[in-house]
């Protein structure tokens, strides 16, 4: 079975992001006087993969992390990552492709 290479080495940023993600889940849970054991229950997995969010571990779940987000009360924050209209650079390209100027039609229309 060939696996996933992102499971094996995820470039620098990815990594770190998820760290950061990771760190941020583990200090949410111990301000909410919450066990990792307390955290699974709740959210209906294993202490294991709360765990393995908590230290970044690639092959989590998406699903573990919003569930973790939404046991701390932050999932309105998670909702917004990947919002069209704050994505800058989308925008810029999108207006690029844009038209400049309305095209005259070139065909007869039946339309009075």
């Amino acid at each position: 079975m060939k696996t996933n290479p992102l499971r094996e080495a995820q470039p620098y940023p990815v990594e770190q992001a998820l760290r950061k993600i990771g760190a941020n889940l583990r200090t949410a849970r111990l301000r909410r006087s919450i066990t990792i054991e307390e955290a699974a229950a709740k959210i209906g997995t294993g202490p294991r993969l709360v765990s393995d969010a908590e230290h970044g571990k690639p092959n989590t779940t998406i699903a573990v992390h919003a569930a973790l987000l939404w046991l701390y009360d932050l999932l309105g924050q998670f909702e917004d990552l990947a919002n069209p209209l704050k994505d800058e650079q989308g925008l810029i390209l999108a207006s690029r492709r844009e038209r400049t100027r309305a095209h005259r039609n070139r065909g007869l229309s039946n339309d009075f």
